[in-house]
């Protein structure tokens, strides 16, 4: 049995409109799972006035956050583009490299973006080139392995959620989804 009693709680969803709610419904799924959450919701004042120094600060007490956690949950649900929001994917590698488990969820609207490729070519424009590669509009190879995310994002988790919704904002059911999951990983 593996000894997890916290987990962080890693996602665009600080950014989120009406995060603070956002952040209690997700804590409170965190806690009916039998886990301590940790998120980064709070770590920056909100009075403060953004800098460099602040932001350095941020991550200091953001990593800090994930180090003190058991486990990390990310939400890689496509965020102002075709893959997870960089914050997140540098999150979800952060505890990999510390040792920590990892685990995901993405929520799409339709089935048809349930492969990277298949975003980047909708959101950004990719065709197969004449070998059949897909290329981007500035003639970039297009990671096609047929995954939902990059295969570094994905491989990594332990078990990677894919929810379709017609909210992927405010949809939950990945988070709770992955919160079984850590507790079975625990079990």
């Amino acid at each position: 049995m593996r000894r997890l009693s916290s987990v962080y709680l890693a996602g665009p969803d600080i950014w989120f409109p009406d995060a603070r709610a956002h952040d209690l419904r997700r804590r409170a799924l965190c806690e009916a799972a039998g886990f301590r959450p940790v998120t980064a919701m709070g770590v920056a004042a909100a009075d403060a006035e953004a800098s460099e120094i602040m932001a350095r600060e941020v991550y200091a007490e953001t990593a800090s956050r994930i180090r003190g956690a058991d486990a990390l949950v990310a939400n890689l649900t496509p965020w102002r583009g075709p893959g997870a929001d960089a914050s997140t994917a540098f999150a979800a590698g952060f505890a990999s490299g510390l040792g920590k488990p990892v685990f995901a969820y993405m929520n799409l609207t339709g089935e048809e973006e349930g492969d990277y490729r298949s975003r980047v070519e909708m959101l950004v424009g990719a065709s197969p080139d004449a070998e059949g590669v897909w290329r981007d509009g500035w003639d970039c190879e297009v990671e096609d392995y047929g995954l939902p995310e990059s295969l570094m994002l994905w491989a990594e988790a332990r078990r990677f959620f894919v929810i379709v919704t017609h909210d992927p904002i405010n949809e939950l059911a990945g988070l709770e989804l992955a919160l079984q999951a850590v507790r079975e990983y625990a079990g």
